[in-house]
């Protein structure tokens, strides 16, 4: 009773295989699939953009100081929550 042998490992997989139907189990296996593949994308674009051009923020963040030091304006979009 300790461990499981094929033979229930095979029961299980037919009874999930009956109440999902092989195309609705086949949809979500690509659909996990699809999703692992734009996170570990996602982490990648992430650990590179931050460790290749570590200047970007500082300069946005001397131009809006320069803007202000020199009295122009900054646009900036508020947005209400409704």
């Amino acid at each position: 009773m300790g461990s499981f042998s094929i033979w229930h490992w095979l029961i299980v997989l037919l009874i999930v295989v009956m109440v999902f139907g092989t195309k609705k189990l086949r949809n979500i296996g690509g659909d996990l699939g699809g999703a692992v593949k734009g996170f570990k994308d996602g982490m990648r674009d992430g650990s590179t953009g931050a460790a290749g051009d570590p200047s970007a923020p500082t300069q946005q963040v001397t131009s809006a100081a320069q803007k202000v030091a020199d009295g122009q304006p900054i646009d900036v979009e508020a947005k209400t929550k409704s």
